[in-house]
Formats: C-alpha cells, structure tokens, sequence
C-alpha cells in the first residue's frame, strides 16, 4: 500500500517521479532554467534562502512525517537513481548552450529539480550527523569522512550550480603596439573590461612542413589596481591576474608567425574557489576512508 507510515523506497520512487513530472510541466509552461537571471547578488539571496529551507524543513522535521522521510536513505536511494538516469541521458546526447530539453541538461528542469532534491536529503543527512556529534563519542574514522564527503558534495553542488550565472568567458583580440581594454562577450557584444592588454609580440614556432608547433603571445597587462605586469601566455598556461584568467586563444591564421593580432580569451569564475573547497573536501574524506581503512584492515 502506497503512502502508508513508514515509507520505503517505493514513496522515494514516487516523489523523484513526482519532481521529474513537475519539472516537465515547469519546461512546457516557463520554458528551461534561464541561469542568466540568477547573477549576483540574485545567487546569493537564493542559496541563503535555500540553506534556511533546509534547516526548516530540519526543525519541523517531528511534526511533518515527509520531512524526516527525506533524511533517509530511502528517499535518498530512489533520488540518485533517477540523477544518475538523467546524468547518463545528459552523456549519451549532444548538449548544446541553446539547445531544448534533452540536449540542455543543464537547463532542464527536471534535472535541475532532481539535484536541489538530492542537495536537500544531502542537507538534512549533514545536518543530523553533526547535531549527532558527541566528543565522548566521536568516531574519527566514521564521522569526519562522512562529514568532509557529505559537507563537500552539498558545497560543490550548490556553488557550482549558483555561480555558474557569474562565470563570464570573453574574448580580446589584441594588436601589436596598442592598448586594448575591450571584449566581446558570445552574443558579439562589447564589454569595458577593468584591465588593458597591450600585445608586444606574437610568437610562434613551426614544424618543418610549416604547421604550428606552438604559439603564444607577450604581453603587457595594466590593472585599474595599478598592477604592471609582462608575461607571456601559452596554450593551456594561461596567466592569472585579479579573478581573471587570460588563455592563448587564437591568432590571424592568413599571417601565420608574421601575425599583428592575438585572439585572447577571458576567464572569471568567482565562486569556483568554494567548489573547489567543496572538491577538496571530498578528496579529504576519500583519502581519510582509504587511510582509516587500510589500518583495519592490518588490524
């Protein structure tokens, strides 16, 4: 019998299901997530409000039976299955930045809605284990894994998810000898940067048939914090200065090594450093679990 005190797996089933029909219906009448519209400061008025409807729902979790059933792994079970069917389906097709519903994953609403699930039952596990916690008690080898895994993955879903509306990728095309402080975003549209970039001189070395072997390009960074800086940027070295990272992106292939432009691209991603937290945390909690581990084993 369904929906019948204590629920089991097949309730979880019902409620990812749930959120998988709900989401179809928010994709049919608003069309997908539009993450533009969650910048800053918008992203963090939401995680705030999201990490207070985690302790609510924690704080009533004795009174409402279907939120204490979300900290269990009987709701948490059925979730990561249908995240792991959508993550498969997301691998198997073509994803594109303006594509519709499957080829948009990420934009999806019912996988966007599947993950705040998971993030949820992801909160309310921590949550309890750390309310748990008692120094009498206290089982290193159990509880600070769970806790570096748990706390990880929650800090690198979240930040990832939010900050992706900030990530601003841009490109620059620089010319030998001039200054030049102007990006364009992929819309084509022109962006006021708060650095300048002077290209000194495009460098570029070639195999014997002449193709390029490697390129790269010396240049002159000025910030508006007064940095001064002469660097050289490669492919896949790209150099960093306040937030930004510059990449070798391109060059004028018709003038080859006698090229006068460089195609620089524009990386800043305020919020990886919390998902890289969040990563790291995860890293610590494995090796803790293979440590810990290992000595039990030998035991």
């Amino acid at each position: 019998m369904v929906w019948k005190k204590p629920y089991s797996m097949k309730e979880g089933f019902l409620i990812g299901g749930g959120l998988i029909v709900a989401g179809l219906m928010l994709e049919l009448s608003v069309g997908p997530v539009v993450w533009d519209a969650f910048r800053w400061p918008v992203n963090g008025i939401v995680l705030a409000g999201f990490l207070m409807l985690i302790a609510i729902i924690f704080l009533l979790r004795k009174k409402v039976y279907g939120f204490q059933f979300i900290g269990t792994h009987k709701a948490a079970i059925p979730a990561l299955v249908y995240a792991v069917v959508l993550t498969i389906i997301m691998g198997l097709t073509r994803q594109s930045a303006d594509g519709m519903w499957l080829n948009n994953m990420l934009s999806f609403w019912p996988f966007v809605l599947i993950y705040v699930y998971i993030a949820v039952i992801l909160g309310q596990i921590t949550i309890r284990r750390i309310l748990n916690f008692r120094l009498s008690t206290l089982n290193i080898k159990r509880d600070v894994p769970f806790l570096l895994n748990h706390l990880g993955l929650f800090l690198a879903m979240t930040t990832a998810t939010l900050g992706n509306a900030d990530m601003q990728r841009l490109k620059m095309i620089t010319v030998k000898g001039e200054s030049e402080w102007r990006a364009l975003t992929p819309e084509q549209q022109i962006v006021e940067m708060p650095i300048a970039i002077e290209l000194k001189d495009f460098i570029m070395e070639t195999y014997d048939d002449g193709s390029p072997r490697r390129f790269a390009s010396d240049i002159q960074i000025l910030t508006k914090t007064g940095k001064n800086i002469r660097t050289t940027v490669e492919v896949n070295k790209p150099v960093e200065v306040d937030g930004w990272k510059i990449y070798q992106y391109g060059y004028d292939t018709q003038m080859g090594a006698m090229s006068q432009t460089s195609i620089l691209e524009l990386v800043s991603d305020p919020w990886l450093p919390l998902v890289y937290t969040g990563i790291y945390m995860m890293l610590g909690g494995a090796v803790c679990m293979f440590v810990f581990g290992n000595k039990r084993k030998r035991v």
